[in-house]
């Protein structure tokens, strides 16, 4: 850049010699195109002109060259003070880089710095823990407790790697977003069936409501958008004191006039999480989006955390066209507000299909989800009737039993005012049949409560935070107007009658998912490449594998290619067998490219064993489903990315 404004300035500049006669006059001998251009006359004008008149408006700078002749540097007028100007305007720049490249060159060591200590210390509770247990093999509670201290300590290890690597491809632009169709009721499901033991560990009070929502089915980054509300709502637990509150809302509004039914409508996803935690200063607001901020004090250095997950946070919601905002008070308590704007999806199937005019007792005495559930019935076509108490609920029902004018189906809520609901289920049972349908409503894991529930009586289930769709629909799957989203209670999960073909190379990850599996009664067979992976399925009866887990990167074909080449076998499983890509290649184009090369579900390294038997059972539901109905490769959920798999 120097070198091209410095030719700016000599193009700008004319030269002419002077040659001065025996009488004391001057005139050209010799002029340069430039000084034609700068004085606007002709070679042959200036030839034996006097330089004094075609010069008088410029600015000259006379150089002697003997006793008779001179050169004449000729430039406009104001030239002079133009060039300096334009030499202090370069220092300027030159100063600014050499500012800029020392602050990069800071930040990089406060970088290498920050992640020295933050890796070590994890490092140093695996190794150290890895040691006491060794030395107390014997003592089973002591490893034990040992090795629940490295699981955890693993677990922040992989999560600061996961964050170092996410704003790595933030800041070189590699961070691509994924546009596809998710459901908003799943993805806020999963993220409270990940937050809520976490609250519930430190006794905090965590309610998530759902506000109004008009398209459930939207297209965006499903992973990201999971990534930002884990990390906000995760990091209102980490900062809130034990049995604090932390109170979490979810709705939409619109921009734009009318719905369009095929889809593609813009709708503003309002979230907000608010906490009486430790609160921040308003200086540290000032810095909060800074890489490597942490607010600094006693209660905070003995909280895990990198200080990147804020600014990847501000860097996804700033690429998604979104706002974030951040109210906090030191000692009160923070609120966050994202806004992000979402296409709506095309409708995939029809709204559930209700007895319209029928009666539906409602048994909830909390009045903070009563509204929203006489709302959704009454949206329905229902006729929501409401109690409080589980005596009022059995004397209601004894009078219309009577009357011959049963409600067509009983809702049980989480509270009520003189018994549990699972007793009142076990009453109602008694009273009105084995056909009679019963549905929970409740915030809690239904694993948890399945087999008192199912023993009470309780037909299916419905998770909080509750939407509209997955209330109606398994409303009418119980009444048989459609399959409801929701499972109907029902027993253990069978992991015995699948048949897996684990493709991994390397000999300790073999052992690991080998382990893995056939704990839960999984039957694996095992090969070391993608080239043997094809042969193996070739080889095997039509059938016989329901699914293969499949590394990426091994030696002969890697997993892409083996599953292309499985995908194109002329037999009737070709398509239909299940291939889950089992891999430490994680960021989202990794997933999109198993997605393309004809997978159906993608479980990054290291292995979580929960989101293993969350595919296998996902695989369980559609054999049980279907009977002949061909899933489609390809056919990805969305659960990968809220559990902090975003790195390699």
């Amino acid at each position: 850049m120097e070198n091209m404004e410095s030719g700016s300035f000599r193009e700008s500049k004319g030269y002419i010699v002077v040659e001065q006669a025996p009488d004391g006059s001057r005139h050209i001998l010799y002029a340069d195109k430039a000084a034609c251009t700068v004085t606007r006359l002709a070679a042959e004008q200036l030839q034996g002109a006097d330089p004094s008149g075609v010069t008088a408006e410029l600015a000259v700078e006379r150089v002697k060259l003997d006793s008779q002749h001179e050169l004449w540097i000729l430039e406009p007028s104001g030239g002079r003070q133009q060039h300096v100007a334009e030499l202090e305007r370069m220092n300027s720049a030159l100063e600014a880089a050499l500012k800029s490249a020392e602050s990069a060159n800071r930040a990089k060591s406060s970088f290498l710095s920050s992640m020295s200590h933050d890796i070590r210390t994890p490092m140093n509770a695996i190794v150290g823990m890895t040691s006491i247990g060794l030395s107390h093999i014997d003592e089973k509670p002591r490893v034990q407790d040992c090795l629940l201290k490295i699981r955890t300590a693993s677990t922040h290890l992989m999560s600061l790697v996961n964050d170092v690597l996410d704003m790595s491809r933030i800041d070189s632009g590699r961070m691509k977003l994924n546009e596809e169709a998710f459901s908003l009721a799943e993805l806020i499901h999963d993220i409270a069936v990940m937050m809520r033991p976490q609250a519930v560990q430190k006794k905090q009070e965590l309610q998530i409501e759902i506000g109004r929502i008009y398209e459930e089915s939207l297209i965006g980054d499903s992973l990201r958008l999971r990534q930002i509300l884990v990390n906000i709502i995760g990091n209102a637990v980490k900062y809130t004191m034990d049995e604090g509150a932390i109170h979490v809302h979810f709705s939409q509004r619109r921009t734009e006039p009318a719905v369009q039914e095929e889809g593609g409508g813009v709708v503003w996803l309002d979230f907000v999480c608010e906490d009486n935690g430790i609160g921040m200063s308003r200086e540290f607001l000032e810095r909060i989006f800074i890489p490597f901020e942490r607010v600094s004090n006693a209660v905070t250095s003995k909280i895990e955390g990198t200080g990147l997950g804020m600014a990847i946070v501000k860097n996804l919601i700033d690429q998604m066209g979104g706002r974030i905002t951040v109210e906090s008070r030191e000692g009160e308590g923070s609120r966050f507000r994202v806004e992000l704007p979402l296409l709506s999806a095309p409708q995939g199937k029809q709204p559930a299909e209700l007895p319209a005019g029928q009666t539906v007792l409602v048994a909830e005495s909390w009045s903070g989800r009563i509204g929203q559930i006489m709302d959704y019935l009454q949206e329905g076509g229902l006729i929501p009737v409401h109690v409080q108490s589980g005596m009022d609920a059995v004397t209601w029902l004894t009078e219309v039993q009577y009357e011959g004018c049963m409600p067509c189906a009983m809702l049980l809520g989480q509270e009520l005012t003189d018994m549990t609901v699972l007793e009142l289920a076990s009453h109602v049972r008694q009273l009105a049949g084995r056909d009679f349908p019963i549905l929970l409503v409740s915030e809690q894991d239904w694993a948890h409560i399945e087999y008192r529930a199912v023993r009470a009586g309780v037909s299916a289930f419905v998770p909080c935070p509750l939407f509209k769709s997955r209330l109606l629909g398994t409303l009418a799957g119980l009444l048989g107007s459609g399959g409801g989203e929701e499972a109907a209670a029902g027993g253990q999960d069978d992991f015995s009658r699948l048949h897996v073909l684990l493709v991994e190379d390397n000999e300790m990850n073999q052992e690991i998912a080998m382990e893995l599996l056939s704990m839960i009664g999984v039957q694996v067979e095992v090969t070391d490449n993608g080239a043997l992976a094809v042969e193996a399925f070739q080889a095997s009866e039509e059938g016989h594998f329901d699914l293969i887990f499949m590394d990426v990167q091994m030696p002969v074909m890697n997993g892409y290619e083996a599953t292309s080449n499985i995908r194109r076998l002329q037999r009737g499983d070709a398509q239909s067998v299940w291939i889950v890509a089992m891999t430490a290649n994680a960021f989202v184009e990794d997933v999109r490219l198993s997605k393309e090369a004809g997978m159906n579900e993608h479980c990054s390294k290291p292995i979580d064993p929960e989101r293993l038997q969350e595919i296998l059972r996902g695989r369980l539901a559609v054999q049980e489903r279907s009977a002949g109905k061909q899933p489609q490769p390809g056919d990805f959920g969305d659960k990968e990315a809220g559990r902090g798999s975003t790195g390699p």
